[in-house]
Formats: structure tokens, sequence, C-alpha cells
């Protein structure tokens, strides 16, 4: 969809971005605090950034009740949600055009007034040890923290999580709303038709009464390589794996394009030279790989899910494969093919005004930069092969990583599917 962006600093500190889109038929508000788990006051009440969230649509300044609020807020259609992490709080919503402002005066009730109660509080103590306790039966949410936890940064495990329930007060989820939801670390991303609307929205956001505050710091965690970590399941039949490789610093926008190209290399397609010649022999079903690049370092990682019988010969493809790029072997073809799906996938991504504010909110709310939508695809065609060797080799001298895997197997296999891994380092 056609639209411009417009950055927003308002008096009271809080700043975000107008998307006005034209021809949008839906508004979509997001508003983000740095307010997520690694800010909870003390690690021994660790979930109290989750409940409050939890908590976060319940009794308000003007509704006594989440059911109350809940009714309103949907009588004609609008949807609202708000997820907790590491270290954001968001809080979304989106409505009918028709009904903008008076879903954004909602949102500021929930925001800025809320009225957390006892009763409540154990409501949704309630409902997040089910939430976590389900995760305890998805593979990959029981492995990928174990991942994180042996690389070096200071998380919790969902088990470990679980046990901090009991401790959290009312006082507890006051405070952290108090510290946290401050207009300094205040950010938010409206989207929608706003031509004839922005100064209006903009006196209204102007006028959310919260504490200036600050805008807290990314903590920062020293990361190093660990031994592989085993976790079994008896119910496990094959192995979920995973591996995350660490490099200590931020990927430029055009490495991590690069690393973009070669993940579709690798396990983007069934034509793909690991993921493809995988299901090609009949040896996994699903195997992936990504990149993310975090404020102090940036991950590599690689996953899937495989029989036990042939796991060895998946990860001989994997080395096999990985070796290749490193010894500089991406031909013109594999360049071509990886920019032309990612200049389609760009056309394909902005088709929805929630599409739209999605492509920016995740750089703004990370570090308030404005990404460049029309110069995606001249950063897409720009990449080269060399520049996707270079990063790739950074990623193995920087050495630091870890393998993990799910199964109700031998330890031993894990082992061996770690020295598999261990010449690619050499």
């Amino acid at each position: 969809m056609k639209h411009t962006v417009k950055e927003i600093k308002l008096k009271n500190g809080a700043k975000g971005l107008f998307i006005d889109v034209p021809d949008a038929t839906v508004m979509s508000f997001q508003v983000q605090f740095r307010a997520g788990n690694r800010y909870v006051r003390d690690k021994d009440i660790y979930e109290t950034a989750h409940i409050m969230e939890h908590m976060a649509f319940g009794a308000n300044e003007k509704f006594r009740s989440e059911h109350a609020y809940e009714q309103e807020f949907t009588k004609n259609g609008a949807y609202h949600n708000a997820f907790t992490s590491d270290y954001s709080m968001v809080y979304e919503a989106a409505c009918a055009d028709f009904e903008w402002d008076r879903i954004l005066e909602l949102q500021r009730l929930a925001i800025t007034t809320p009225r957390f109660n006892a009763e409540e509080l154990e409501a949704e103590k309630g409902n997040v040890r089910s939430e976590l306790t389900g995760y305890l039966n998805n593979h990959n949410r029981v492995m990928w923290p174990r991942v994180q936890q042996a690389l070096g940064e200071d998380i919790l495990t969902y088990n470990q999580r679980l046990k901090t329930i009991d401790a959290i007060t009312l006082k507890d989820i006051k405070e952290h709303h108090r510290r946290t939801h401050t207009l300094n670390n205040m950010r938010f991303v409206v989207a929608g038709k706003l031509t004839g609307r922005m100064a209006t929205i903009r006196e209204s956001l102007e006028q959310w009464q919260l504490e200036p505050g600050e805008r807290f710091a990314i903590p920062h965690d020293k990361l190093s390589s660990a031994a592989p970590i085993f976790v079994r399941r008896k119910e496990a039949s094959n192995l979920t794996f995973g591996w995350s490789m660490n490099l200590p610093r931020e990927l430029s926008d055009e490495d991590s394009d690069a690393m973009g190209c070669l993940n579709h290399i690798l396990t983007g397609t069934m034509s793909s030279r690991i993921f493809g010649a995988a299901r090609k022999k009949g040896l996994a079903y699903g195997v992936f790989s990504d990149t993310s690049v975090g404020f102090y370092d940036s991950a590599w990682d690689f996953g899937g899910q495989v029989n036990l019988e042939t796991a060895e010969a998946l990860f001989d493809i994997i080395v096999r494969e990985l070796r290749r790029v490193l010894n500089g072997t991406i031909t013109s073809e594999d360049i071509e093919n990886a920019k032309s799906y990612a200049l389609g996938r760009y056309q394909m991504g902005a088709q929805t005004v929630a599409q739209v504010s999605n492509f920016y909110t995740g750089r703004y709310f990370a570090d308030d930069f404005v990404k460049d939508y029309e110069g995606v695809p001249t950063a897409i065609l720009a990449v080269t092969a060399d520049q996707i060797v270079r990063v790739a080799r950074e990623f193995f001298a920087a050495n630091t990583w870890v393998l993990a895997g799910v199964s109700s197997g031998d330890k031993e296999l894990l082992g061996r599917l770690q020295e598999k891994l261990e010449g690619l380092f050499r």
C-alpha cells in the first residue's frame, strides 16, 4: 500500500511515527515501552512484566473490570492485544476507520490509568501459569531459552519463570508500571488514513498523563561458547535441534541483507542447498536458518526436527554446504535467485495497514531508526557474493556457539553432531 512516514516528537517526551496510508479503511495503533522481563526490579519476581501485561486491559479509570472494558472495545469489531519480550512491552490495536478516535481513547485509558486490583492479579497469575505450563510441552520453547542461557544471556527458562509467579504482589505490579510506563520510555506507531487527522492524534497523545521517566538502556550480556545442551524428553520420538552462532557486533543493514540472501540459499525453499537437499533425500521435513541483529551482537541460528536415524546424514549436509560457503562457493545463479525471491516478498509484504506498520516497528521500537521502504529493492540488488562469504566467515571466526537438542534418545548422538560442526571452526 502506498504510504508516507513522518517521525513525531511530542512536547511531553514521547515520540513515534505517523504513517499515512491514503487508501486505508483500517487504523492501527502500536505503543511500546522498554518494560519487558529484563527490566523487572528483581529476578525473584521475573514474571511481573508478563503478568502486568495480562492485566493491562483490566480495570481502569472508566471501566471497573476487564469484561466491561473488553465489551466496549470490541463492540464494532476492533481488536487489541499486548505482548511482552525480554526488552519490550507492546500494546496494539486495530479498528475500522470510522472509530479510530474512540479506540485511541480506550488505548489511553488502559495504558495510563490502570486500576490494578488483587482479584485480577490472582486471575492473571493463574492464566500466566497455564500459559507457561503449556509452553513446556513445546520442545522449541524448552530448548531455545536454554540456548540463550548457555551463551550467557541473563534470562530464565519457562520452568524457572513458573517458580517466580507466587512471590509477585500487587505492589510489584504497580511499581513496574510506574517505573517503566513513562513518556520518555514510550514509542508509538500510528498507521492508517491520517490526512486531516494528524493534529488531532498528536494533541490526544500529548495529553497522556504519565511520569517523564527515562528511556532505559539495553542490558549488555557477555556471551561465550558452551558445551552441547541435551534435554531428555521421553515423549520426544525424534530430535528437535537448535544451533546458534554469535558475532560480537551489530550487523550493518547491508550485512544483514547479505545474510538474508544466504539463509534463502541454504534453507529458504525446496530447492535450497540444505533444506532442499535434505527433503530430496527424505532426511528431514523441516530445517530453517535465520539471522537476527541485536544491540551489541548478532546471531545466526539453525534449527529443525529430524528422526534420530537420519540426524547424522542431515548434519553431514549442513557441514558440507556451510564449508562450500566458507570456501567462497556462491554462484551468480544463487545470488540472482535469492534476490528475485526477496524482491517478490518485498512487493507482497505491504498489502495491509498492519503489514505496513510492522515494517517499521521492529527497528523503530528497538533503536529509533526509521527504515526506508522505498530503498529496499536497491539494498537487495546491492548484495554481492563476496559480502555473503565475508560475513559468514566472520561468524565462524568468532567461534561463539552452542548446539542443543531435545530427544528421548541418547546424549551421545548430540555429541557426534557437535563433532561434525566443530570441524567448521578449525
